[in-house]
């Protein structure tokens, strides 16, 4: 028996020149984008592709003391291992047709349930530094806190964020009328709150950095000069644009970084200094890098209005425990006594969503942003936040959560 050619079988199949109308709704000629920062940012579709043109954008060393971690690095591993074992249990028939990411964080409102963590020597990444960050942050609704080891001063954040919603992250210094004083400026500028961050009692060993020969700021040398062919753009900003120093940190100190570094870290501070924190600030106080139940119980009981468990994205102590499986226990042991916010690994909206729905206020994340700063500035900031955001929406609805409220438990099991 013949069998009948395709064209008899479907007219569907059946061949023919095609016409000028019929080709004129398929054509989508796009008018070219000629920035090449906006081209890079555009072709990024999640917070993974920022950091491949991080990569690309920024010096070694740079890049690596943002993307690297502590000694081996095992911590930093075994985080985004957790978060990769999340398994969701989606709810169907949902009336998601709404989606509603806003939530208060650390009293203040925020369009999503995450916040700009605070990170240290931030123009060393990009010369726009922290002022290109609070700018995004102010544009997406969701806080930024600044560092102590920051390189703008909370005085040039807030004028150049005049409506953002600004925490300030401290290291109590050995000089503890220094500290006294720093406090005092981020209260007199309208930061509302105050991150206190325990698990830097000295700094890690990053072996990355070490390797590299990093400097804070990175010096002219024959390794540096060389990789300048490289990263020109990078090198072309950093040498033409006011110089990089720690905005915080009182002259008398110097600028010789080992000097600064004594004074700033104080391994002698102890549950005592949060007790005089409370006395002296009178905004929203957080305990940041807590890792134990035992510490986020000690630390509302001496004063603490919200922890952050954290294990500084893997920076300080390598090999200690995800602290996202402590999340469930955290929350239930604190109930209503304090809020909760967690760090550390974040690079997904998925990520964002399973936190929430483990019992997190709210996330901070450090790296995703950071990644969009090296790849763009400011704009790569606002990309980085736009991409979280556009992936918490899509995963609230596909779980059936229209809103904060609507992410509990149930939608998470940890593998």
């Amino acid at each position: 028996m013949t069998t009948p050619p395709a064209e008899a079988r479907n007219p569907h199949a059946r061949r023919q020149l095609p016409k000028p109308a019929e080709l004129a709704p398929l054509l989508r000629l796009r008018r070219p984008t000629l920035n090449p920062v906006d081209r890079r940012l555009a072709r990024a579709t999640d917070i993974w592709e920022l950091r491949a043109a991080a990569q690309r954008a920024a010096p070694k060393a740079v890049f690596d003391y943002v993307d690297g971690a502590a000694e081996e690095e095992l911590t930093l591993s075994r985080i985004r291992q957790e978060y990769r074992a999340i398994e969701f249990r989606p709810r169907v028939l949902r009336d998601v047709s709404m989606i509603d990411p806003s939530t208060t964080l650390l009293g203040s409102p925020a369009s999503l349930p995450l916040a700009f963590a605070p990170t240290g020597y931030t123009r060393m990444m990009h010369h726009e530094g922290e002022i290109a960050v609070g700018r995004a942050a102010q544009r997406l609704g969701i806080p930024y806190g600044l560092s102590t080891v920051g390189t703008t001063t909370p005085e040039d954040l807030r004028a150049s964020c005049p409506d953002a919603s600004l925490w300030f992250q401290l290291y109590v210094w050995k000089d503890r009328a220094e500290t006294k004083r720093l406090v005092e400026r981020a209260r007199d500028r309208g930061y509302t709150a105050l991150l206190f961050t325990v698990d830097t009692p000295i700094a890690g060993n990053r072996q990355r950095d070490t390797r590299n020969g990093l400097t804070i700021p990175p010096e002219l040398t024959l390794r540096t000069i060389a990789g300048m062919a490289t990263r020109p753009a990078w090198w072309i900003n950093k040498l033409t644009t006011p110089t990089m120093g720690f905005a915080c940190v009182p002259e008398a100190w110097g600028s010789d970084e080992v000097d600064m570094a004594g004074n700033m870290f104080d391994p002698a501070v102890t549950y005592e200094d949060l007790e005089w924190l409370r006395t002296i600030w009178p905004g929203t106080l957080v305990v940041k890098g807590v890792q134990t139940i035992e510490d986020a119980k000690e630390s509302v009981a001496r004063g603490a209005d919200a922890i952050v468990l954290s294990n500084h994205g893997g920076r300080q102590l390598d090999r200690t425990s995800s602290v996202l499986r402590l999340l469930p226990e955290v929350v239930r042991e604190l109930g209503n006594d304090a809020e909760v916010l967690i760090d550390s690994g974040i690079l997904r909206g998925a990520d964002v969503v399973a936190a929430v729905a483990l019992g997190a206020r709210g996330v901070l994340v450090g790296r995703a942003y950071l990644y969009g700063l090296m790849a763009g500035g400011e704009r790569g900031v606002q990309r980085a936040g736009e991409l979280l955001e556009q992936e918490i929406r899509t995963c609230m609805a596909l779980l059936g959560a229209r809103t904060v409220d609507d992410l509990t438990p149930d939608l998470v099991r940890l593998a």
